[in-house]
């Protein structure tokens, strides 16, 4: 009789459980109606976990069987909407696939970093840099600390466009060891959350963007996107985009700014950003929200993460090419033979 009683209250309280997990779930996927459910979407495979897990108990109450099923495949389906592309394509958020590199082509390398606006490790982070030697540099968080810090790189990247803000968590920066466009330099737009320039890769041209979107409702990270879209859309053909947006892949704020760019995401996979006061270990439970975008000529090879370097988020090192137009020229400028130096 007790037994029978301790399930019965086990499979209440599931129930009950898995009633709670299934609204935001089922919520998220209406982002595109309210910013609300939006950031709802943004911990789909948190909440899908916990509604599995919450629906096992359901299994073992005769009263509550089919609903723990139904529990079950609901959450099971939510994550193949995240993990589609692996298993099922079109299930999943749209991504570039991959090109392998013509060994013919310069290839090139943008790393992005949400640098933390108060690292207190900020010698790994120049180090990093030093040692992977990209042609590009993407950042956000720059506050007034990190723009001392970064000064000790203007020997090596001579091209730069940092945006101030009169914000503890700083602005966004774009270096580079790479010419930018002759007659141009970088702009720092809306309020310096977002920065663009044109670099010269052995003279061809690709606009850089560095963006870092505000947190999401109940906070304006709506509105930014609205207002971004004009600039987003005026980017030049061949383009790419990345930075700090605060928005999961799967998430229709990360869509808007993909559409309002004419652009594809591009990786990386797998979490970028983890709550710093939780240990490294940890991060399968992080989110991706550091994010990359191309479109034009920019063919992308790979993306990936690096190891941490005192901030919450990791960093992102994208190699890439452009589009053959010709016969290639040799480009002496390349990340490959500043490394060969």
């Amino acid at each position: 009789m007790y037994g029978t009683t301790a399930i019965r209250t086990i499979g209440l309280a599931a129930f009950w459980a898995t009633i709670l997990l299934s609204l935001p779930l089922v919520g998220g996927f209406f982002g595109r109606l309210h910013p609300a459910f939006d950031s709802m979407a943004h911990f789909r495979v948190h909440l899908a976990v916990l509604l599995v897990l919450a629906a096992l108990p359901l299994l073992l109450a005769r009263a509550f069987r089919w609903h723990g099923v139904l529990a079950g495949l609901l959450g099971g389906a939510a994550i193949l909407t995240v993990t589609g592309p692996s298993f099922l394509p079109g299930l999943g958020p749209v991504q570039a696939s991959y090109q392998a590199r013509d060994t013919l082509s310069p290839a090139y390398r943008l790393l992005h970093l949400n640098l933390r606006y108060d690292n207190s490790e900020p010698g790994k982070v120049l180090s990093l840099i030093g040692r992977v030697r990209p042609d590009v540099v993407t950042l956000n968080e720059v506050s007034a600390m990190w723009t001392e810090r970064l000064a000790l790189l203007s020997s090596a990247y001579p091209y730069r466009s940092v945006c101030r803000v009169n914000h503890h968590a700083g602005g966004v920066a774009i270096l580079s060891l790479r010419p930018f466009a002759e007659g141009t330099e970088g702009q720092c737009l809306r309020g310096g959350t977002f920065a663009i320039t044109t670099v010269d890769l052995g003279g061809r041209f690709v606009e850089i963007g560095a963006l870092h979107l505000r947190w999401p409702w109940p906070f304006d990270q709506a509105t930014q996107i609205e207002n971004l879209a004009p600039l987003l859309g005026e980017m030049a053909e061949s383009s790419i985009l990345a930075g700090d947006l605060n928005a999961a892949p799967w998430s229709a704020a990360s869509a808007r700014i993909a559409d309002a760019a004419g652009m594809t995401p591009a990786g990386p996979a797998g979490p970028t950003w983890l709550y710093w006061r939780l240990p490294e270990f940890l991060r399968f439970a992080g989110l991706p929200i550091d994010r990359v975008f191309t479109r034009g000529e920019v063919i992308v090879h790979s993306v990936n993460t690096l190891e941490t370097v005192g901030s919450d988020h990791l960093p992102v090192l994208v190699e890439f090419s452009l589009e053959a137009d010709g016969p290639e020229a040799e480009d002496p400028l390349t990340a490959t033979a500043e490394l060969a130096e």
